[in-house]
């Protein structure tokens, strides 16, 4: 297996031949051999909404694709995408599977997928926009090779006297999907926030083998609450984290989907330990991640605080046992002191904390 810091560098190459003309990256986009050739580009499938209300989703993909062409990346055109969904009946978006990406690539040259949620969409003072986008290869075997969030509220910094407060949603949305375009072309990310964990909240039964490359199949985690599709937006921030990790292959969740269709798993409850034993055989994977979401609220006022609260476990094919589980509760009140100082927005931002801080002190690098 080639080394990290080799395989860094032929992707960091390979994005300098589909962004063109970018400023100096800082974090490879692409991969795949492909990358520069003239008949390849991205396709951006319409935007999947998560957020339980409405959203413009149509407006939303339109101005992404516009920001990202304008950063230099190729972009299959609209018209070409929506006759080849109306050719295959597509009408998930939320995910690609292998016959799907394959499909795209063979009929129209695409050379990766680009798939976006929306977990917040709300006008109302303070208005919040959270958005998370993947981009994944049309491979035999589609990868995910990059993946971004960007959560952001008018009252992310309310300064003195409330002269930071943005209160025109518009504003508050070209600005995430500017800084979600950035992202996705090499620019810098969003911070993640800082999250103080429970001291009892992760637990590590066995260490993971250090430089081991593993495969992982992250399913929708199991939602108790009203939202509805907290269980989705857990599941992303999970897969987005593991993915940054460097050392997961994490496997593309319309595959993980399409092979749950095909055999007809339905999970009401959770993953049973049968489940997780044909799910290991059947997606080839080396480790499991599954949880359950029991509140993911993002109260609407300026002085609401978003709440979180799940649990979630990572179960081995080899010793056939859970060797990692977390649970917890945040809000994004836990960290301020006074003035507002460390408060979190929105629940997706929240939940990227707590899940970037259970994952990096016990299953990173």
């Amino acid at each position: 297996m080639p080394s990290r810091n080799s395989f860094s560098s032929l992707v960091a190459l390979l994005l300098v031949l589909l962004v063109a003309g970018c400023a100096p990256l800082r974090r490879a986009a692409w991969t795949g051999d492909e990358a520069g050739n003239a008949e390849g580009g991205v396709a951006i499938l319409p935007l999947q909404n998560l957020s339980g209300g409405t959203a413009p989703v149509t407006e939303l993909r339109q101005e992404l694709a516009r920001r990202l062409a304008m950063r230099g990346m190729k972009i299959l055109p609209e018209a070409q995408l929506e006759q080849f969904m109306a050719r295959h009946r597509l009408r998930y978006v939320g995910g690609v599977d292998a016959a799907t990406a394959q499909a795209l690539r063979r009929e129209t040259g695409a050379r990766g997928v680009l798939i976006t949620e929306v977990e917040l969409y709300r006008t109302p003072f303070p208005p919040r926009v959270a958005l998370t986008s993947r981009l994944v290869t049309t491979e035999e075997t589609p990868r995910i090779v990059h993946m971004e969030s960007v959560a952001l509220s008018g009252n992310d910094a309310p300064g003195l006297l409330g002269v930071g407060l943005v209160r025109r949603p518009q504003e508050v949305t070209d600005r995430a999907i500017q800084l979600l375009a950035e992202a996705l072309t090499g620019g810098k990310p969003q911070p993640i926030p800082r999250v103080s964990l429970g001291s009892d909240s992760v637990y590590l039964a066995r260490p993971l083998e250090p430089g081991r490359s593993y495969r992982v199949a992250v399913l929708p985690f199991f939602d108790k609450g009203s939202h509805g599709y907290a269980g989705e937006i857990l599941a992303l921030h999970f897969i987005g984290e593991l993915v940054r990790q460097g050392r997961f292959q994490v496997i593309e969740p319309g595959t993980v989907r399409e092979d749950l269709l095909r055999y007809r798993i339905i999970m009401e409850d959770g993953v049973s330990l049968a489940d997780a034993e044909l799910l290991f055989g059947m997606l080839s994977t080396d480790l499991i991640l599954t949880g359950e979401v029991n509140d993911f609220e993002d109260l609407q006022g300026a002085q609401a605080a978003p709440k979180v609260d799940f649990s979630a476990l990572l179960l081995e094919r080899s010793s056939r046992r859970a060797v990692w589980s977390m649970g917890d509760h945040r809000t994004g009140m836990d960290r301020v002191r006074f003035f507002d100082i460390g408060r979190i927005a929105t629940a997706s931002a929240l939940a990227a904390g707590m899940v970037h801080q259970a994952v990096e002190e016990s299953l990173g690098r």
